[in-house]
Order: structure tokens, then C-alpha cells, then sequence
């Protein structure tokens, strides 16, 4: 018997009408007509045992007790999963094959891997085992998927990263968040301190900015704008338009680091050298560039984008997805971190789009104006692996039968598709340079001569953009006007959830240290595509954040907590790291024991250190309740 198990119980179901023949619906598995079954978990079936598993005494937390880190590692059923997890067993003791059908994901591969092993399954069975990767739940998709099982072994590596993530996560949260909750304690605060190697640093790049934003002082710096007209020739009119000055190096001492001129008279001696005074056009490039259409969405891009337009959060735009692609099989696996397509699916296009058009009125004539033969960059086997981006399936459903935000995301998603059925947006790009009284100034236009995939967005408006007149090098032009303009300084921006979330995805931006940036180039980003909703809504439920509309402000605990930390917890430097050395075991290229052993001697000096922090600063911090926490409950109540 071939025991397929799948991650939940939707794609079980997705799986067996994969098959032909009568079918019998079982508690907790489907047997198919030729006697294989198809099985599932509830998410995870196990986790790590709690420390008084290990040792009674952990039941106690205690400072003496600190670093806790277990030699033979244990896991226990998950609450509420004892019954599906006995029936997992019983059908692994009379299966003759097995085909680990998790969802297409490092988490994935373990959730199903793990309960394999902890039923103690024979190693023939093991090394046997198949591996089913499903990106669809549509019946046509799942076919293809069964026809193209794969050895589970050609995954250990991604099982071995995640066995890694999960016990170093658990003995960093749990040691950490155990230290400095008695620490606060100590300093009269009652509630859970908790510290985690995502979601720490995360906070720090709030606390962080609000810092710079309470410290900053806005400082006024200096432009000069001159007012250009064309000499008048025959019967032509003259054309007037403007250019900016631009500093030459004998203007450094009067600049800030962003090279803005800070002094006053500077800008003011300019303006009376130029005014009135003849320009000649030093040089006039005309070039024409073009970009091409942005790649499907992976899951990060996708909550960003409809953050901006719709205002949802991170965890709401993934719920959406997950309905999207399980109850209504309309967009392809949502917690994918590629943009990339293989190129077996670009056969599939017309279908898709034909989909699109029937699911969509909206979008029928972006559908039309599609040409399905274009391959844009987006179609590359070298970029896909277990799984590809974001796109809509070929199953046709009406949007009116879904949720207004269900509609919103998958029209996003179907935009961002459709985009690889057009050209590049092309433009001209014309930049001047005009020396007055010795000064440079600079004068830049942009001309769209074809809207490509840009005609399916907001921008594709015309801002009526001011353009050049045609100029020519050694032309003499008037300067009518040079005016002085002040400006203001201004702080950065607060955090909302669509720029943290691209902080999160971008972390490189935030490391000091040039070696990590190496680093971090190619496998950049504070925690998963899975797990990043997660954590940002997880510290809003500390209450270690608060919205302020849709800024996002830290709390007083949180800034306690930042600040008592040593910089290591709070910086994206470590967990940077461990996410790039993740993805190294995953590849097969690092040891789970060369991550691991490093991580247990760097505890024990963590929390040597935490006995030195100052516990005053969490006294009266146990009542902070932000703003956003007291709008959610009236909202709730009504």
C-alpha cells in the first residue's frame, strides 16, 4: 500500500481526486479503489517538548536553571492532534511505500518528515520514501504533480535546515525569554518579556527609528532653480524651462553628508551671479531606455503591494491566500518565496488567462490586449525549485462569490501575471547641462514613447510631465529667473506594516558590518515568507508595538526591552547569518552541527550578560496598553 501524507486535510482531499476509481472516505484518510491511501497532518503533528520533559525542575523558571539545552531532543504530540497522529501511525505500519506530500517548503518537508521518523518507521521504507510537490490544488495540476514524484531523499538537506531553525529557535526563545522575563520581575514588570531571534531584531528596527525620529532636528538647506527660455529665431516661439544647480567640489565645506548646501549666502551669491545672465548648453543626451514588467509575486511582495493599496495587514493578506488557494483553488501556493516560473508552465498561459478573463470583468480587456506568446524573465528553471511564484490557477470561478478582499488580492495577483503578456515600458530620457557665470545646472525630462505592462497600473496616467525643448550642444539661452529655495530637513519615516515588511525582506540595509552584507546578498531577509506576518503581529500582541494609524510606534516596554538586550539580540546582523547558514544546510553545504554547536556557547554568554542589565528601567511598565489594542476591542464588541 502507497501512503500518501499531506500537510492538511485540504490538499489530502486535493490529492486523492487526483485519482480515478471509488473511493472510500475513511476518519482521518481517504483509501483509494486500488487500496493506497491518502492521509494528512493538521499543520504539525508534533512539537518540542516543553524543559520539564526534560528535567522536573524546569517547570520552575529560574535564573540557576539557564542555558537549558537538551542532549537527546524530544518531541511530543501537539494539543488537539493525538487522534490524526494515531491514525498516521496505524496506516505507516501496513504501508509498503510512502510519499511525504507536505506543503512545497522547508517547514513543509519536516512537518511530514518528522512524523515519519517519530513513528519509527523502517529505514528501507525511509530511504524509499517519494516526494509529491503540489503548487495547485486544481485537479489537472495535482495529475501532473503525481506523474512527477520525486526521491524524498533529494530533500533531506531542506528537512535538516528546518530541523536546525526549529531547535535553535527554541533554544534561543525559550532560554532568553525565560532570562529576562525574572529579569523583569526583579524590576516590577508582570508580564512575559519574550525574546526571539526574528522578532527581537525586528522590534529593535522600530525602537531604532522611533530613536532617530525623536532625536532628529530639522535643518533648513538651500536650492537654486533657474528659469531658461530658448533664444527666439524666425518664426519660432521661445520655449522657457527650468534646471537645478549643482554644487561643484569647491562648494564641500558648505554641505551636509546628503551634499545639500547649508549655507545660506552661498545660495543667495548664485542667485545674483546668474540671474539675467547668458546659459550655454554644455551638453544634451537624449537616450532611450526601457524597463521590464516586474516579476510575479512571491508572498513578501504581494502583502507589501496590498498593504499600500488596501491597507491589510500581513497576516489578513495571507489568510486571503490561504482561502485563495484552498478553499478556492483560484491562485497557486501563497507561501512561496520565489518570482520565478518553470517553463512548463508557460504552455499553460492561455488557459490561465482565458481563466482570468471569465473569473474577472475588470480585467477582460487587459486579457485581450495580453499577446500569450511574450516570455518575459519571469520563465526560469534555474530559479525554481520546490516552488514558484504567486500566479492564478486556470480554474474559473466568478470574484462575486468571494469576499471583497478575497476579489482585491486575486486581481492583484492576476495584474501582476498578466503583466508578463506585455512588452517593456519604453522611454526617452533627456538630460541637459548648462553652465551660467560658471555655475552647472542640470535640467532632466522623461517622455514615455510606449506604456508596455505600465498600462496596466495607476501609473500608466500622464502626469504631464514638464519635457525639454530640443537643444544642441554650444546653444546660448537665456536665464530669466533664478530664485533661492528653502527646504527643511525632514526625519524618517515611522515604520508602517508594508515598510517593515520590506525591511524584513531587505534586512541588508540595516547591517553595519560589510563582511555580513557579502553575505546576506543572496539569501537576504529576516525570517521566512511563511513566518514574517507572524512576527510582526506576534509583537504587536506583546504589546511591544501599537499602531498610531498606520504608523507603527514602539510601546515603553518594547523600548525597555531593546534597551536592556545587548545590541547582538537586537541587531538583523545574527539572525542574518542563520538564515544565510539555513539555507547552506538546505544546499547541503554547511553541517547541522557546525550551526548548532557555535549557537549553545554564545547562550551561555548571553545570559552571563543579562545579570549586568539594569532591572529599574521595567518598573511600571505591567499596565502600558497601546492605543490600537483599545480600537480593536470596541471594534470587536460591535
Amino acid at each position: 500500500m502507497i501512503l500518501y501524507i499531506a500537510e492538511k486535510p485540504s490538499l489530502g482531499r486535493a490529492i486523492a481526486q487526483g485519482f480515478a476509481g471509488r473511493q472510500q472516505k475513511c476518519d482521518g484518510y481517504i483509501e483509494l479503489e486500488n487500496g493506497d491511501c491518502v492521509t494528512w497532518c493538521i499543520g504539525h503533528l508534533l512539537e518540542q517538548a516543553q524543559p520539564d520533559k526534560y528535567n522536573p525542575i524546569y517547570a520552575r523558571w529560574a535564573l540557576q536553571h539557564l542555558p537549558i539545552i537538551p542532549q537527546d531532543w524530544i518531541l511530543v504530540p501537539k494539543k488537539g492532534t493525538s487522534k490524526q497522529l494515531t491514525v498516521v501511525k496505524r496506516l505507516l505500519k501496513t504501508a509498503s511505500q510512502i510519499v511525504n506530500a507536505g506543503d512545497p517548503d522547508r517547514e513543509g518537508q519536516l512537518l511530514v518528515d518528522e512524523v515519519i521518523t517519530y513513528c519509527k518507521v523502517k529505514r528501507a521504507l525511509i530511504d524509499n520514501a517519494g516526494r509529491l510537490l503540489i503548487n495547485d490544488l486544481n485537479v489537472s495540476a495535482v495529475k501532473k504533480s503525481l506523474k512527477n514524484i520525486r526521491s524524498n531523499r533529494e530533500f533531506s538537506g531542506l528537512s535538516i535546515s528546518a530541523l536546525a531553525r526549529s531547535r535553535a529557535d527554541w533554544l534561543y526563545g525559550l532560554n532568553l525569554t525565560r532570562a529576562y522575563t525574572l529579569l523583569g520581575q526583579r524590576g516590577g514588570y508582570s508580564g512575559v518579556l519574550s525574546v526571539g531571534r526574528v522578532q527581537t531584531p525586528v522590534l529593535g528596527l522600530v525602537v531604532r527609528r522611533d530613536f532617530e525620529i525623536a532625536q532628529f532636528q530639522s535643518k533648513p538647506f538651500y536650492e537654486v532653480i533657474v528659469t531658461l527660455a530658448t533664444q527666439q529665431k524666425h518664426n519660432e516661439d521661445s520655449q522657457q524651462f527650468t534646471a537645478k544647480w549643482q554644487p561643484s567640489a569647491a562648494c564641500e565645506p558648505y554641505q551636509d553628508e546628503e551634499g545639500r548646501v547649508i549655507v545660506k549666502k552661498l545660495a543667495e551669491t548664485v542667485v545674483k551671479k546668474t540671474s539675467g545672465q547668458p546659459g550655454l548648453v554644455e551638453s544634451n543626451a537624449v537616450k532611450s531606455k526601457q524597463s521590464p514588467p516586474p516579476l510575479p509575486y512571491n508572498l513578501s511582495a504581494l502583502q507589501i503591494d496590498a498593504s499600500k493599496r488596501f491597507n491589510l495587514s500581513p497576516k489578513s493578506v495571507l489568510d486571503i491566500c490561504q482561502s485563495l488557494y484552498e478553499r478556492h483553488q483560484l491562485i497557486t501556493y501563497p507561501r512561496s518565496d520565489s518570482r520565478y516560473l518553470p517553463l512548463e508552465h508557460f504552455r499553460e498561459a492561455s488557459a490561465v488567462l482565458s481563466a482570468i478573463k471569465a473569473n474577472s470583468p475588470a480585467q477582460q480587456n487587459a486579457v485581450e490586449n495580453a499577446n500569450c506568446k511574450l516570455k518575459s524573465k519571469a520563465w526560469n528553471d534555474s530559479k525554481v525549485d520546490a516552488h514558484h511564484a504567486i500566479i492564478p490557477t486556470s480554474r474559473t470561478k466568478a470574484l462575486a462569490t468571494l469576499t471583497p478582499d478575497e476579489a482585491k488580492i486575486y486581481q492583484l495577483i492576476a495584474t501582476q501575471y498578466l503583466m508578463q503578456f506585455y512588452g517593456p515600458h519604453k522611454y526617452q530620457e533627456q538630460t541637459a547641462v548648462i553652465t551660467i557665470a560658471g555655475g552647472e545646472f542640470m535640467a532632466k525630462a522623461k517622455s514615455t514613447t510606449d506604456q508596455g505592462w505600465l498600462a496596466l497600473t495607476k501609473q500608466n496616467e500622464d502626469k504631464h510631465e514638464p519635457q525639454l525643448p530640443p537643444l544642441t550642444k554650444g546653444q546660448i539661452l537665456d536665464c530669466i529667473d533664478s530664485q533661492m529655495v528653502e527646504k527643511q530637513t525632514s526625519p524618517p519615516k515611522h515604520f508602517s506594516e508594508a515598510t517593515l515588511l520590506a525591511a524584513m525582506t531587505g534586512i541588508a540595509r540595516y547591517v553595519q558590518d560589510s563582511n555580513i552584507k557579502k553575505i546576506l546578498k543572496d539569501t537576504d531577509g529576516l525570517g521566512t515568507e511563511a513566518t514574517r506576518a507572524s512576527i510582526i503581529d506576534l509583537l504587536f500582541k506583546r504589546l511591544f508595538m501599537q499602531k498610531v494609524g498606520k504608523e507603527i510606534h514602539a510601546t515603553p516596554t518594547g523600548k525597555a526591552l531593546i534597551n536592556a538586550l545587548p545590541s547582538e539580540a537586537t541587531q538583523p546582523d545574527m539572525t542574518a547569518i542563520w538564515e544565510s547558514n539555513l539555507d547552506k544546510i538546505a544546499q547541503r553545504q554547511m553541517r547541522y552541527q557546525d550551526f548548532m554547536q557555535p549557537l549553545t556557547l554564545s547562550l551561555t554568554q548571553l545570559i552571563g550578560a543579562s545579570q549586568q542589565i539594569d532591572t529599574s528601567q521595567f518598573a511600571g511598565l505591567a499596565s502600558t496598553k497601546p492605543a490600537y489594542k483599545k480600537k480593536w476591542r470596541k471594534k470587536k464588541a460591535n
